[in-house]
């Protein structure tokens, strides 16, 4: 009775719907938009559930016979060359010599080294004739070779097939480069410190093999002093794909704008108008600070455009000097009236003559 027929291999590439030259990165995208077509618990095709299960198992199966295959296109790249089923070990010194060499990669396994050592390759003796001279003894005919051990000829028919050999440090997953993204500050929160909770939503491979989506919440301390542009990394909280190492999340610190305060490294900047009467005469102003407190200043000299006054200790927290702060610069603005009289044009006038 002859073997009963065999069933066609399923073509793996029309399930997923992608061309034969696509990569796993393809491969994963079709597997990742069939499963959720065709899910059992969602079934979105308005199938019948037995329909759906069955386009389901073989998505799945699919998936895994053309993503092994990839990853074998892309890591195993050592052959052994295929042998000639009439060329066995049976034959004269020199062609086992040759086939030997030719099975021998470079590094060599240990297994095939101490397999091939064993197989003598060397000529037989010279013998002496009667009359003292030496003559060269012919090798023996094929049919008088002496067979190799059972052992040997086993393993050595298991070596001609054509099997990869797998090189464990080529397979390491590569890292997908990290993701980068922005934390808002305002002064005051970078000014006290505070903690931020994040909430992210990123792709896992579940259990069974199946990418769904997993909620986390990231805890960042912020300390008081950090600057725009301080980073903080979370490693591996990126999505995860086959094949590949989960990326790194990246939080960069950014400053919202303030109404009033403007950071120049530990420092802080505060713009201040006064009118020309009390610029010239002397004045006592109500300072606020960044933390809502305010500071009475007394300014007996004359203000005059881009006059700076320095509070020492009052400006941002030093993040590498614990303890110790930046200052704060007040710029003052003096407010010019719009309109004189005469009169009060010469008053001015006549008082701040002798002045120039």
């Amino acid at each position: 009775m002859g073997e009963p027929p065999r069933s066609p291999t399923p073509n793996f590439y029309n399930i997923l719907g992608i061309p034969k030259t696509a990569t796993l990165t393809d491969i994963c995208k079709a597997y990742k938009s069939l499963v959720m077509k065709w899910h059992p618990d969602k079934n979105l095709s308005k199938k019948s559930e037995a329909e759906a299960e069955a386009e389901f198992r073989s998505i799945n199966e699919a998936y895994r016979v053309l993503s092994s295959r990839k990853r074998e296109e892309e890591f195993l790249f050592v052959d052994e060359p295929k042998t000639p089923k009439n060329e066995g070990f049976a034959s004269s010194p020199s062609i086992l010599s040759r086939s030997a060499s030719r099975r021998t990669p470079s590094p060599t396994p240990r297994s095939f080294s101490r397999s091939t050592s064993r197989v003598s390759t060397t000529p037989p003796p010279a013998s002496r004739s009667p009359s003292g001279n030496t003559t060269p003894t012919t090798p023996s005919t094929p049919k008088e070779a002496v067979p190799p051990a059972p052992f040997l000829s086993k393993m050595m028919s298991r070596k001609s097939t054509s099997t990869p050999i797998i090189f464990s440090q080529s397979t390491a997953r590569r890292k997908p480069p990290p993701i980068e993204k922005k934390l808002e500050c305002t002064l005051e929160e970078l000014c006290k410190g505070c903690v931020k909770k994040i909430k992210i939503t990123r792709e896992v491979i579940s259990d069974t093999g199946l990418i769904i989506q997993e909620e986390e919440i990231l805890k960042i301390k912020v300390k008081p002093g950090w600057k725009k542009g301080t980073k903080i990394t979370f490693e591996g909280k990126g999505d995860e794909r086959p094949g590949t190492l989960p990326a790194d999340i990246i939080f960069m610190i950014d400053e919202k704008r303030h109404p009033m305060f403007k950071r120049q490294g530990d420092d802080l900047e505060l713009g201040v108008e006064v009118p020309l009467i009390q610029a010239l005469t002397g004045c006592t102003i109500s300072v606020p600070l960044l933390g809502g407190e305010k500071m009475t200043l007394s300014l007996d000299d004359i203000i005059y455009p881009g006059y700076e006054k320095v509070i020492a200790g009052q400006g941002m927290p030093k993040s590498k000097e614990e303890g110790k702060r930046g200052d704060l610069r007040l710029n003052f603005l003096v407010e010019f009236p719009t309109e004189l009289s005469d009169k009060h044009r010469l008053d001015v006038l006549s008082i701040l003559s002798d002045c120039s």
